[in-house]
């Protein structure tokens, strides 16, 4: 090892030798390699600031005095000796322009004050240091004459010597910068292709020293040589001090925060992880005891039968009747009070059939009408959520202060089987696999897509008007006045601004010794590792910032890669980003016209490239699109149930004695006229409630007429029935008979139906919208069905009755045979086969306790249903066939109006579903919300938020930082974003974010960034980096949120702010928001525990800030998602 230091110096000396050492004979302390401006480097084409180089000159630096000296104060406060005593190697112009790229730097890096400082000073002494010559070798120039005619050497590349620690100390010091906008890294901006995974101090200061990167004006090689070791040739690397991020500057500075520096954290104990699943061995520990439970009650019930058999055997004697006790007398006198009253009801409903018919359908009618004024709710946020519970609260809170959340529309290509990947050997960036969906005809089929998207245009007949994209989408950067080139679209082609002629652009570029040709490969590469860069490092000199103004993150615009080898996704995706307006609000028709012929588009896109492109897509109406389209394919499946059990009971009540008399018998009228009881119970409910103001919901018109069919259809059975087995007595009429049979089975339809009524009733004080409309709905249907059933169905009964006696023919009853009755029993469908059967084989000794254990108690009630059911055997203990156990049956087994999510498969939703959980591993955001009553503009209060320099250890942004340290119990993946911080930057003087017109007809206004106007020299809005007072806070906070961010000054809050505080007309913070990113959830599970983890944080962090001076004790932090 102890070689090494010798072999980096000897390597470094080959290096000198290589170099072209006339060009920087003398390396001295007091000498420069450089000085003075030589114009524009005519090897940069594209620059976004200065590109202006040195001139050569290797001699004794020059005494700063003056505005320079001034100026070196300022800019590099290191450099400088003492007023006489003051050496430099740069010019005024050139500290001038220095002073420029330290603020671009400043802006970003300002919120941790020792890596801006440090920072500044390596290119302070790059530049300005009377030492410079003793770590810089010049390498390259170029021939520049001046205006005069006076030849000179224009320096266009130079070798830079820093020791290993001096690198690595400024590196480690600026690492941790966070951005708060993004909730990435500033060194993602700083590294090039690297980003702040991959970053190394020898990387970050290549890109520092590339010349194509847009920023700098010539070409740097840094050179870091190993401590203790000298280069050789004079040269000694530079190694100056260097600021820990947990340092102060001076007594009266902070060292950089927790969210910027790890060494500055305080020690934060790890909570305590969530409890693992219970588990025995391999399988769930739940479930083992269940069947543990289930297996020892079954042995029991066996052993118990057993026993029970063997007493059986014993002949005993006969034991007296025990006494009947008070619960039992009264039973029996309620009993035989209900049938009296039945008895009594029947005989009079089937002596005046018609009147009570018309009564009835009347009654129905009249409430039925009130379905006129039905509401149907179809948005899934008024069905499942309480408008009193707390998520419904949060969420008007936030849409009254933020406006409805963005609408979404999204598009997934991904490749089939057979289109391979291939791989690339970029001359600039490395070799690199692409895959198969990643391909020039691809790229180009998307923006063929796009481009019809962004041109689609849709007429709005409600409004007389024609909607285009520009009138609905998000426009970030120009929300007031959006052209389509604002709109807020994510693609990869936006990494090309979404042009055909920039993704077609080709160029030759050599890099050493090597020639190659750069195209889009080579610019997407550097894109998806950079997305935040205004240009690349290829000779194509294009930008990655979209067409709209903002950069396209890769785990937005791409899925299913490798770790971060973004090249090798397996699908793109397109996300069209819309604003959202109250269903009041008649925008909120633009946006679903567009919505919709978006999904138009979409679809031909998808046939026309369904051979090698596969393609999902959803749009924010989508969900309630499928719901409504689903619903509606329903109704034939309604129909054709109904129809079913309509033939069913036609067939069965049927009892046939001979052939002639089967359309006497048949019971076709009295099926059509159960079926009509039980809609007119559901429509008569549905009418009755919507009089009422209840609101109903497409839940309701698929399931309830399916429940009260169930309910009524065993009453029917039941009580026809009990009457067609029920012999006349002697004496008799047909009404009074009617009446003994109603007595006999309407006590038990009245004590089901009762319970049915009060078990839904009980339902419906769930505060569950949906849940409480469909109980209400459901048990008035239900009672409205009983009341029909002992009204209207026992006059249609009546009627058949005389009808059959008269030996009329069932529809047509004008028509008819001779008169007379049956000659014997009728023929039944059902009964010979579940009496001499079906029955036996269930109660047999052997099959009744397997029937009984079985874990899966689908089949067995729909068995018992069709034994005491259809048949009326009654049941034990009961003594009359039981309604309920039919209505069980109908719950129990699978019926035609559970909602099965295979049941539609054709819906583009699914694919859409699937792709998106495959292909978009990104967690959704959490806005953890502020409400009134805070003092953002104290220094208490900004400090109680913020997280730079300066800012309280448990403030509200760290204490959402130190949740992201355990996703695992957090849920939170990314910090949270923050104004207030990125406020605090922008109003840093060391900028020019934020200044004032000093002079002129503009005196006392805001001067943007890109202004060059004289009235702004100096007009900076602080005179000194400190918390802005409370006159200034709320002053310049509105300048801030609309500040438009650009190079020059990269912290404006236009897009990123300006909707995250709302205030009032005085300038009062209303409420505020601090937007977070989770990890990615996949269940339903995980949602939640997301939430209550969240929530659990909102508290700490509301405790936390209701301390701070000043602060309203209602106010309170809460998150939402």
């Amino acid at each position: 090892m102890a070689a090494s230091p010798a072999l980096a110096g000897a390597v470094l000396g080959a290096l000198l030798a290589l170099a072209a050492p006339e060009l920087t004979p003398i390396h001295r302390a007091g000498y420069c390699a450089f000085y003075g401006d030589c114009g524009r480097n005519p090897e940069v084409n594209v620059s976004l600031v200065s590109s202006n180089v040195p001139c050569l000159y290797n001699q004794p630096a020059q005494l700063a005095t003056g505005a320079l000296l001034q100026l070196l104060r300022s800019v590099c406060p290191e450099l400088v000796r003492g007023d006489n005593e003051t050496r430099v190697c740069c010019t005024l112009l050139q500290l001038t322009a220095l002073q420029v790229s330290v603020a671009l730097s400043g802006t970003v890096l300002a919120r941790c004050p020792s890596c801006s400082r440090n920072f500044a000073n390596l290119y302070c002494n790059n530049i300005c240091s009377p030492d410079q010559s003793l770590f810089t070798n010049v390498t390259r120039v170029v021939n520049h004459t001046t205006a005069l005619g006076v030849p000179q050497k224009a320096v266009v590349e130079y070798q830079c010597f820093y020791s290993q620690r001096y690198a690595d100390a400024a590196f480690d010091s600026c690492k941790g910068v966070r951005l708060p906008a993004t909730g990435g890294y500033a060194i993602d901006t700083m590294c090039g292709i690297y980003g702040a995974r991959l970053c190394t101090t020898q990387r970050w200061l290549d890109f520092q020293g590339d010349k194509n990167n847009g920023l700098a004006p010539l070409q740097i090689d840094f050179q870091l040589v190993p401590n203790g070791t000298q280069p050789g040739d004079g040269i000694e690397p530079l190694d100056e001090r260097v600021w820990g991020c947990s340092e102060a500057l001076s007594s009266d500075q902070q060292p950089c925060s927790c969210q910027d520096c790890a060494e500055s954290c305080p020690p934060v104990p790890a909570p305590p992880s969530p409890a693992p699943p219970f588990r025995l061995g391999a399988a769930d520990g739940v479930l083992v005891i269940c069947v543990l439970l289930f297996g020892f009650f079954a042995l029991v019930f066996l052993i118990a039968l057993m026993c029970r058999g063997k007493k059986k055997k014993k002949k005993m004697k006969a034991a007296p009747a025990p006494r009947e006790g008070c619960a039992v007398q009264l039973g029996t006198w309620s009993h035989l009070f209900l049938a009296d009253v039945f008895r009594r009801w029947g005989t009079l409903v089937a002596g005046h059939p018609l009147p009570v018919l018309v009564v009835a359908a009347v009654v129905a009618g009249g409430l039925s009408a009130g379905m006129a004024t039905l509401r149907l709710t179809t948005d899934p946020v008024e069905l499942w959520s309480a408008p009193g519970s707390q998520a419904r609260q949060e969420k008007a809170f936030y849409d009254e202060h933020f406006g409805p959340f963005l609408r979404t529309c999204q598009v997934i290509v991904t490749a089939r089987d057979q289109r391979p990947g291939v791989a690339y050997d970029s001359v600039v960036l490395g070799a690199k696999n692409f895959s198969g969906v990643l391909s020039a005809e691809v790229l180009q089929a998307l923006l063929e897509l796009q481009e019809q998207l962004t041109g689609a245009s849709v007429w709005v007949q409600e409004e007389g008007r024609e909607v285009t994209l520009q009138d609905v989408c998000y426009a970030p950067l120009n929300p007031s006045g959006p052209s389509l080139a604002d709109c807020c679209i994510n693609s990869v082609t936006q990494y090309f601004q979404n042009n055909r002629t920039r993704l077609a652009m080709v160029a030759t570029q050599t890099v050493g010794k090597e020639t190659g040709t750069v195209d889009w490969h080579d610019h997407l590469i550097y894109c998806v590792n950079s997305p935040l860069s205004f240009k690349d490092i290829t000779a194509l000199e294009l930008s990655c910032m979209a067409q709209y103004g903002g950069p396209v993150f890769p785990y937005i615009a791409l899925g299913g890669y490798p770790g971060s080898e973004y090249t090798q996704a397996e699908a793109l995706i397109i996300t069209y980003s819309l604003n959202n307006f109250p269903r009041s609000d008649p925008r909120h028709k633009w946006v679903l016209s567009w919505e919709q012929r978006f999904l138009e588009l979409v679809r031909d896109f998808q046939r026309n490239h369904s051979q090698n492109l596969s393609v999902s897509f959803m749009a924010e109406r989508s969900l309630e699109d499928e719901i409504n389209r689903t619903t509606g394919e329903d109704i034939p499946v309604f129909a054709v149930s109904y129809l079913v059990v309509f033939a069913y009971i036609a067939l069965a009540l049927g009892e046939y004695t001979a052939w002639r008399r089967v359309l006497v018998e048949s019971k076709v009228t009295l099926a059509l006229g159960g079926i009509a009881v039980v809609l007119g119970a559901v429509f008569a409910s549905m009418g009755f409630l919507a009089l009422l103001g209840l609101p109903s919901s497409l839940i309701i018109l698929e399931v309830v007429p399916f429940l009260v069919l169930a309910v009524g259809a065993d009453n029917i059975f039941i009580f026809v029935q009990e009457y067609q087995q029920s012999q006349r007595e002697v004496g008799e009429t047909r009404e009074q008979h009617i009446g003994r049979v109603l007595a006999q089975v309407a006590p038990s339809m009245l004590l089901c139906s009762l319970s049915e009524v009060i078990c839904f009733l009980l339902g419906s004080l769930s505060s569950m919208p949906a849940v409480r409309t469909f109980a209400l709905t459901a048990s008035v249907a239900i009672a409205f069905d009983f009341l029909l059933q002992m009204s209207g169905f026992v006059a249609l009964l009546a009627l058949d009755a005389r009808r059959q006696e008269a030996a009329r023919f069932d529809i047509c009853c004008c028509c008819g045979t001779e008169k007379g009755g049956p000659t014997g029993p009728g023929l039944r469908v059902l009964r010979p086969f579940l009496s001499h059967f079906y029955t036996p084989l269930l109660l047999h000794r052997l099959i009744r306790p397997l029937v009984v254990t079985q874990p899966d108690v689908g089949p067995r009630r729909c068995a018992m249903a069709l034994v005491w059911g259809h048949l009326g055997t009654p049941s034990p203990g009961l003594g009359t066939p039981s309604p309920c156990l039919g209505m069980r049956a109908g719950l129990g087994a699978p019926s035609l109006a559970e909602r099965s999510p295979c049941r539609h498969q054709d819906s583009y939703m699914l694919q859409y579903f699937s792709d998106m959980n495959q292909y978009l591993p990104v967690g959704v955001p959490t806005y953890f919300v502020t409400t009134s009553g805070y003092n953002f503009s104290s220094p208490e209060g900004t400090n109680g938020i913020c997280s730079s320099a300066g800012c309280d250890d448990n403030s509200l942004t760290q204490m959402i930082q130190y949740a992201t340290r355990f996703p695992n119990v957090s849920y939170l993946a990314i910090p949270a974003t923050s104004w207030v911080d990125d406020f605090l930057d922008w109003l840093n003087p060391t900028g020019r974010c934020c200044r004032i017109h000093r002079f002129g007809n503009l005196t006392g206004q805001f001067c943007p960034s890109t202004s060059n106007d004289i009235s702004c020299a100096l007009g900076q809005c602080l005179n000194a980096t400190r918390r802005p007072t409370v006159e200034e806070f709320e002053r310049f906070l509105p300048w801030f949120l609309h500040d438009l961010p650009t190079l020059q000054c990269a912290k404006g809050g236009l897009g990123a702010y300006d909707t995250a505080v709302s205030m009032d007309a005085k300038g009062t913070i209303m409420a505020s928001r601090f937007m977070a990113y989770q990890r990615p959830l996949r269940t339903s599970q995980e949602y939640t525990a997301a939430l209550r983890a969240a929530r659990a944080l909102a508290e700490n962090i509301t405790g936390t800030l209701r301390q701070v001076p000043g602060t309203d004790p209602d106010f309170r932090v809460f998150p939402y998602t």
